[in-house]
């Protein structure tokens, strides 16, 4: 058995597999709001845990532990560098050595969204195609890509089609840079504009009312769910926005790579589905180069644990 742990900018979910992916166990807790690495490095090691109690073994019994990190991760290095949407989490932090003294077994890193497309490459939605893009919209906008059946990650980081410029002299992203894709369609990105359009411009919106009805101190995914559902204007007009935003930056992506299909995933695009997956597809087609020969583009099948599966892949790779 294996585990896998997903990383995320409002929620870390961890899962415990067996030989053939099939989960046995599983787990989210929130990411901590502070307490830096260490903080979120300790709620880890708590996720596991629970992950493998589930399973009936414990955190030390795992053959290993993957983890799919956001920011720039270096695994033969073990950090974790420049993670923008955790809390306080700059400077490279060695999350391998300190991970694995907590759970008692190995652990690997990887990037959480390379590892999202290669579980859909290898056990989701893309397992017709040998190669792919994955767009993975939640807390931010990340990019996977697979090319003739291998992963691909540059140097160390390709795929971060969220920092893809739609607009020159744009909005400022929470990077720091200005036109960036996830300026317009990251959750996080969103949810300061709504606030900004709420106290600064007046505009009304249900979608902090609901957020506070359902317990939630962030805009998740399924707060924008209920907003749409509730024909709030704000909400249409940020997702609007999003839409417009991830069309142009998955274009300008396809353009250079011409894979064969595109696959949503994140909590967004999860969430939102097979309508909004079409709805950025027709927003890719005015941008796209071979528009007579779109790629196929599917919503990620593996779901909100397609993270954690693809993270426990990593020890599965690493034994090869």
């Amino acid at each position: 058995m294996r585990g896998g742990i997903d990383l995320g900018g409002t929620k870390i979910q961890a899962v415990v597999v067996d030989a053939a992916g099939e989960v046995l166990g599983e787990t989210r807790v929130p990411t901590p709001r502070d307490g830096g690495p260490p903080g979120v490095a300790a709620a880890m090691g708590e996720a596991v845990e629970q992950a493998a109690g589930q399973a009936g073994v414990a955190p030390g019994d795992l053959e290993g532990v993957g983890v799919g990190s956001p920011g720039v991760v270096d695994d033969k290095a073990g950090t974790v560098a420049s993670a923008g949407n955790l809390p306080d989490w700059e400077e490279p932090y060695p999350l391998r050595d300190v991970l694995a003294k907590d759970v008692g077994t190995k652990v690997r890193l990887g990037n959480d969204v390379q590892v999202a497309t290669d579980a859909e490459f290898e056990l989701g939605s893309a397992k017709p195609y040998d190669s792919i893009l994955g767009v993975f919209w939640g807390t931010g906008v990340g990019g996977g890509i697979v090319l003739d059946g291998r992963p691909w990650i540059g140097r160390s980081a390709a795929g971060e089609i969220g920092h893809v410029v739609v607009r020159i002299g744009g909005r400022q992203c929470t990077c720091g840079r200005r036109g960036c894709m996830e300026a317009y369609a990251g959750r996080l990105a969103m949810e300061l504009r709504a606030r900004q359009l709420m106290e600064e411009k007046g505009h009304q919106t249900k979608l902090f009312e609901i957020m506070e009805e359902r317990g939630r101190e962030r805009l998740t995914s399924g707060v924008w769910a209920r907003a749409l559902k509730a024909e709030d204007k704000m909400a249409k007009k940020l997702l609007r926005e999003a839409i417009e935003a991830l069309g142009a930056g998955v274009a300008s992506t396809l353009n250079i790579l011409d894979v064969e299909a595109v696959v949503i995933g994140g909590g967004m695009g999860v969430r939102l589905g097979e309508p909004y997956a079409e709805r950025i597809r027709e927003a890719m087609m005015p941008h796209l180069f071979a528009d007579s020969n779109p790629p196929a583009v599917h919503v990620a099948a593996l779901g909100d644990l397609g993270g954690a599966i693809g993270a426990s892949l990593l020890v599965k790779q690493s034994d090869k």
